[in-house]
């Protein structure tokens, strides 16, 4: 992660004294490291830098669209779900298609995640289920739910716009247009915690993934 791309977020983020989740970018592998399964040595990777610049985690995505085609003839697949642990709680990570796995975030939720951050490319003819998706996980999980979508047109596709912010509820906080938006919102991850508490839907599973270090928190 020593690119200019990186370098350059890196620096925004020191900048202004935040913690910056960055989207995701095209990782290439090191000269002389593991090219992934299939040789390419290409990830759609998501970037997070905190306050003081430095690297606080990345994540490589594990599904990739294109139903064999697409994505998968592009780049590699990820292989490990990610959470980081920020002042404030632990986030874990998904990108766009992610969004369809529900195993995923729960996997996550077992690793400790009380939210999740997803940044996308959502086309608009597939905006609700989008914004359907978005609640679900966060409801199924208890969890908040932060989407960031991509607005405008792409190579001739219509993107969906509409990221929000959803509570472990599955209430919607906020949401914004079609267009480019600045949503800003205070939230409490606390309340995640509160809520798994109030309502332990969670502890009455009956079927587990295996998954690293279970504890939901």
């Amino acid at each position: 992660m020593d690119g200019s791309i990186a370098q350059a977020l890196s620096a925004a983020a020191r900048d202004v004294g935040a913690t910056l989740h960055a989207g995701s970018i095209i990782e290439s592998a090191a000269h002389g490291a593991y090219p992934g399964a299939q040789g390419r040595g290409l990830w759609n990777t998501s970037v997070v830098f905190g306050a003081d610049g430095t690297l606080a985690g990345s994540y490589r995505k594990i599904h990739r669209f294109g139903f064999g085609e697409g994505e998968p003839t592009l780049i590699e697949a990820g292989e490990d779900p990610t959470v980081i642990d920020l002042p404030q709680g632990r986030i874990g990570l998904a990108t766009c298609y992610d969004l369809r796995f529900p195993e995923m975030f729960r996997t996550l939720v077992d690793m400790g995640a009380v939210a999740f951050v997803v940044p996308a490319a959502w086309p608009a003819p597939r905006r609700e289920h989008w914004e359907l998706l978005g609640r679900a996980r966060a409801l199924e999980n208890q969890a908040f739910m932060v989407q960031c979508n991509t607005t405008g047109s792409h190579g001739g596709l219509e993107m969906g716009g509409h990221s929000q912010i959803v509570d472990p509820r599955g209430e919607v906080l906020a949401r914004a247009g079609d267009g480019e938006q600045v949503l800003t919102l205070e939230i409490d991850l606390n309340e995640a915690r509160r809520f798994r508490r109030d309502f332990p839907v969670l502890e009455d599973r009956r079927i587990h993934a295996p998954t690293p270090d279970a504890a939901i928190r």
